[in-house]
């Protein structure tokens, strides 16, 4: 099998490219710098988003797109100019491929472009699923709503188009755990904020299956939740951390200082929503971890 990807080098792109390397497919990562040696003969680097870069040229022929490209939402504090540069380099990215597949003689079976639970809103007593409409209006909300509005129009190629939707992937090198864990390493972890908002977690490992999942099962369409099926409260997570790592779980963060620290954006530790993976569940995936703990053992 052939695959494209855009954002094959940062924190779930990488672990994908190694998962489908390992299985002997041909990966074909987008990227500004197409210089980079590559060290597996099924690895091929293609320059794009570049004056007359045209990758068309060098992915005729592929089985399946997939986009993880995008300025990351905890790169920084939410200014104007922040919130432009996350829209804007997720709408460009997938303009970019959209017109990359439309000059395609042979089109894809399948796009899977990236996308987040932010799209549900936030609630403490709601749970969603695939059919669940938004309830929100706020940035990350309409960020979402507006990225798979424009990956849609990958169907008007007749292409088969998921969205899927990221919970909070759990890994080593990168995302979010690193920073959730300093606080107990330090022995001055504690609730954050109220500690009953939701976590919609999902292990780092199984993104990778599962996005592997939806581009061998042709009856999965739209949107799809990449959460563990058991999301839990903050402060039960928090109290997992402190029992792995065998240290106290003590000292509050009070939502007021994270609002004044990171403003906006704090909106992603302070707020959640349970978020329920109900087509994985209803096509029989079979996850890694189901419960925190586990998934926690196992990384930290």
């Amino acid at each position: 099998m052939k695959i494209v990807i855009a954002g094959g080098t940062g924190f779930v792109g990488k672990e994908l490219t190694a998962h489908f390397l390992k299985q002997k497919h041909d990966v074909y990562i987008l990227t500004r710098d197409a210089t980079q040696p590559s060290t597996d003969p099924h690895l091929h680097y293609i320059e794009w988003l570049k004056n007359n870069s045209q990758p068309e040229k060098d992915v005729e022929g592929v089985d399946a797109f997939i986009n993880l490209a995008g300025v990351s939402l905890s790169s920084g504090r939410w200014t104007t100019e922040r919130k432009r540069a996350i829209i804007n380099s997720r709408i460009t990215s997938t303009k970019e491929i959209i017109r990359i597949m439309s000059k395609l003689q042979r089109k894809p079976s399948v796009y899977v472009n990236a996308s987040a639970v932010g799209y549900y809103g936030t609630s403490t007593m709601d749970t969603f699923t695939e059919t669940s409409p938004s309830i929100s209006d706020d940035f990350l909300a309409e960020t979402v709503k507006k990225w798979e509005e424009e990956a849609s129009r990958a169907r008007m190629l007749g292409i088969r188009t998921v969205f899927t939707r990221f919970g909070v992937i759990l890994g080593q090198n990168g995302g979010a755990l690193s920073k959730m864990v300093l606080p107990y390493q330090l022995f001055i972890g504690g609730n954050i904020g109220s500690g009953e908002q939701w976590l919609s977690w999902v292990h780092l490992q199984d993104v990778v299956r599962m996005i592997d999942f939806c581009i061998h099962q042709p009856s999965i369409d739209g949107p799809v939740n990449v959460t563990a099926p058991a999301p839990v409260r903050m402060k039960e997570f928090g109290k997992t951390i402190a029992a792995v790592l065998n240290r106290p779980h003590w000292l509050p963060v009070p939502s007021f200082g994270l609002k004044l620290l990171l403003g906006e954006m704090s909106m992603i530790i302070l707020s959640g929503q349970r978020v329920i993976p109900e087509k994985f569940i209803q096509h029989n995936y079979k996850f890694t971890y189901t419960k925190v703990e586990d998934a926690l053992q196992n990384l930290l």
